[in-house]
Parts: structure tokens; C-alpha cells; sequence
């Protein structure tokens, strides 16, 4: 093959993974007449961008389905999400600690904190910094680490080691997916681990997710929660699902659109 772009070299080594499923570094590095250590530059930026999952040796896999990006998402189920977030700021009370996740619906949520007293919010989300950053009455910290492009948020060994600092009263997780068998999944394990750990230091999980996402599995990382997590959803979940989970534990919590706003803030 005659030498391309990197631009074009990366959406032809996404489009392989696509139709073949595995390559090499080897393989693809004779594929397209470049060195191994530029292959691993591109599947590196790649797995960054979330198009890829790395696996061991150096071969990649694709994700089931392409990640969506944060940008495509934030306009699915306006609606649900809204109810969701206006469910989700009910359960906060003044003078609390709070730990949100990335993503569009936890987005939502932050921006019904808007109008909350005496909170202090940490985040791994750019959107959630954003919807809070002029709030003089909300403390904001920022939990850093390597961004995400497609989901706005911070992953990585910075992330975890500045959440080994902190407790919170409550923390909020967005995902792709909700499995009764499973748990939550996410198209990169760095974002599953991460979501663990998240659970892990708070007194009360929390997953905000719309219906469409329940029963769905689009990837292959997993996150398990400890025991007694609550989903908050809208109100045309799939009655099946709800009640699997229900089954496992998990307290289940239904929007209604006419549900009002941050009733636990006042």
C-alpha cells in the first residue's frame, strides 16, 4: 500500500478492526509501510479517542458499536435526561460532598445544582465544570488526569490518585449501558475502573441513566458497584430490566417529566 496520511492510516486501521476484528502491530506496520513504534502512536491515539480497545500483545480490537461522542449524545432523550437530573437533585442536601462523573445526562444534573447551597462538587467531567464554574455557592474540584476527547472527562493514574484523597456524601455515574448480570459498561476500561473507585469512596451510588441504555450492552469493559446502588431512569423503562434489577439489589428510581427541579436543595 502505497504511504498515506496519518489521518487517513488511522481511519483505515479503525475500519480493519471493523471488518477483521484483530491486527498487529506487525501486520499492520507491513500493511501500510510504516515503522511499529508509528503504528503504536496511532493505536495509542486511537485508544485515547476512544475509536479502539487495546489488547495484549499489541493487536486491537474495535467496540461493538462506535463510541458516540459527547456532542452526539447531549441531544438524545433531551427530555428523559432533564427528568432524570431534576429526580437526581432531589436526593442532595445542603452542605453536602458530591462526586460527578462525565457525561451528558450527569451534565444535566450538575446544572440543576445551579441553584444549590453549600455544596462542594468534585468532577471528572468538563461538562460539569462548566455548568458550575461561575456558582459562587457550589465548591468545585477538579479532578484531573489524561481527557478524554469523546467523553469530556478525566481518566487515568492522576484521576485515581487524587480520588484516594477525598470522601463524599453521594456520587453520580453516567454510562453507555446497565446490565442486571453485569453492572455498567463503557466503551474503555480505564473509565470502568475508574467508575469503581468512584463508587467505592462515596456513602451513596448513584447511576443516572435513561431507558434506552438499560438492558443495552454496547461494550465489553464492565464496572461492578458495591451492593445498594440506586439507578435513577425515566419513566418508560422496560419493566423486565427494572425488575432484574431489582432482583439484584438495586433500588430503582423512576423520573416523571413533571417531576420538580432539585426538590432536596430548598
Amino acid at each position: 500500500m502505497s504511504a498515506i496520511g496519518s489521518t487517513a492510516r488511522r481511519d483505515r486501521i479503525v475500519h480493519l478492526a471493523t471488518t477483521t476484528g484483530l491486527a498487529s502491530v506487525e501486520e499492520l506496520s507491513q500493511l501500510f509501510g510504516v515503522t511499529a513504534s508509528t503504528i503504536r502512536r496511532d493505536l495509542a491515539k486511537l485508544t485515547a479517542d476512544g475509536r479502539l480497545a487495546r489488547t495484549y500483545g499489541g493487536a486491537m480490537a474495535l467496540t461493538a458499536h462506535p463510541e458516540a461522542s459527547l456532542r452526539q449524545r447531549t441531544g438524545e432523550a433531551f427530555e428523559a435526561k432533564r427528568a432524570i437530573a431534576r429526580r437526581a437533585a432531589a436526593e442532595v442536601r445542603p452542605g453536602e460532598t458530591l462526586l460527578l462523573d462525565a457525561g451528558s445526562t450527569v451534565g444535566a444534573f450538575a446544572h440543576e445544582l445551579r441553584t444549590a447551597k453549600d455544596l462542594t462538587v468534585a468532577t471528572t467531567g468538563l461538562t460539569a465544570l462548566q455548568e458550575l464554574a461561575d456558582v459562587e455557592t457550589v465548591h468545585v474540584e477538579c479532578l484531573g488526569g489524561t481527557l478524554r476527547p469523546l467523553s469530556q472527562g478525566f481518566v487515568g493514574p492522576l484521576t485515581e490518585a487524587a480520588l484516594e484523597r477525598m470522601t463524599f456524601d453521594r456520587v453520580f455515574l453516567g454510562t453507555d449501558g446497565v446490565s442486571p448480570d453485569h453492572g455498567i459498561c463503557e466503551a474503555d476500561l480505564r473509565q470502568t475502573r475508574l467508575k469503581e473507585l468512584m463508587a467505592g469512596r462515596a456513602d451513596h451510588v448513584y447511576v443516572l441513566a435513561h431507558a434506552a441504555k438499560l438492558g443495552r450492552r454496547p461494550f465489553h469493559a464492565w464496572a461492578v458497584l458495591p451492593p445498594g446502588w440506586t439507578l435513577i431512569t425515566d419513566s418508560s423503562a422496560d419493566p423486565a430490566v427494572l425488575a432484574g434489577l431489582r432482583d439484584r439489589g438495586v433500588t430503582v428510581v423512576l423520573a416523571a417529566p413533571e417531576e420538580p427541579p432539585s426538590a432536596g436543595l430548598r
